[in-house]
């Protein structure tokens, strides 16, 4: 640490802009490298990828994201999300997800979950999958140690053309979603606001809701948004949502209806407060999310 502090200050000094970028895997440190350290952001690989990824596997529950981003709390804003990096498996690998389509929901989490910065890597939003067999390393990775091609995302750059023109409609579709998520997540100034996780009260409260299921509210003076992600590769889900005590005492929600619209397909669905106990139905498609926000 004392040695990143010294040189990543002389670096500061020179280039008060420079992006610093570190590979930390181990959570206990974490903030010693941010605040001793110097670094700008952290790879928040120990815990949120490693807890994400199984729950796109179907291996794993949702718990964990919440326990995490309440444990890192402080320091959101130096942590960065990742579904695909050089070193992991493609996400639409068959020995990861084998469907680009299941980073979605992760996708939306990721990205609206906090403030933290959100990395897209080469080819991820077209649905780039590794698969080639380039001669270093094992198919499942874009290898960063021969030449090799990307192949989804050589058909976006089109012979030089960059306009996505050699893309299939599944591929286009795929980046279209990522560009609406990650607008939204910079445009609505409620995902640099407050959180609050609604996972273990539905949990507890929602005849429908699961461990495939993932919810939080987002919300600033001027906004508030409710997301809701499905990461179940095959069935609709469909419940009614409950938002907690806490929350309608945080957003002042009194006896009565609020339209909410969903910022991803425009969409309306209607909250029900009635006796205190708020109530907003659901229904998400396979690997769909909701972000609602709620109309003035």
């Amino acid at each position: 640490v004392e040695f990143w502090s010294f040189l990543n200050s002389s670096i500061k000094m020179a280039n008060p802009s420079a992006f610093l970028l570190a590979e930390i895997y181990n959570p206990d440190v974490y903030r010693d490298y941010i605040y001793l350290g110097k670094m700008d952001f952290l790879y928040d690989k120990v815990d949120f990828y490693d807890s994400i990824k199984p729950l796109m596997q179907g291996k794993g529950g949702a718990s964990n994201l919440p326990r995490i981003q309440q444990r890192f709390e402080d320091i959101e804003q130096h942590l960065l999300h990742f579904l695909d990096n050089h070193d992991e498996q493609r996400l639409a690998s068959p020995e990861f997800a084998g469907d680009m389509n299941v980073g979605k929901p992760a996708l939306v989490a990721s990205a609206l979950i906090n403030s933290a910065p959100m990395m897209i890597y080469c080819g991820q939003e077209v649905g780039e999958d590794g698969s080639e067999e380039t001669g270093f390393g094992d198919p499942s990775r874009t290898t960063i140690f021969d030449y090799a091609g990307v192949p989804a995302h050589q058909r976006w750059m089109n012979n030089g053309a960059f306009d996505g023109g050699q893309l299939t409609t599944a591929e286009k579709s795929l980046r279209d979603y990522y560009k609406k998520v990650l607008n939204v997540a910079v445009s609505e100034p409620a995902f640099v606001g407050d959180y609050l996780s609604l996972h273990a009260w539905n949990l507890a409260k929602s005849n429908g809701y699961n461990e495939q299921q993932l919810s939080f509210a987002r919300w600033n003076d001027s906004s508030q948004i409710i997301v809701v992600n499905n990461f179940n590769r095959s069935e609709t889900q469909k419940y009614q949502l409950n938002l907690s005590p806490r929350l309608l005492s945080l957003w002042q929600l009194k006896d009565g209806a609020y339209e909410f619209e969903d910022l991803l397909d425009g969409s309306k669905v209607v909250l029900n407060v009635k006796n205190g106990h708020a109530m907003l139905p659901v229904v998400l498609e396979p690997l769909s999310s909701l972000v609602l926000k709620r109309k003035k």
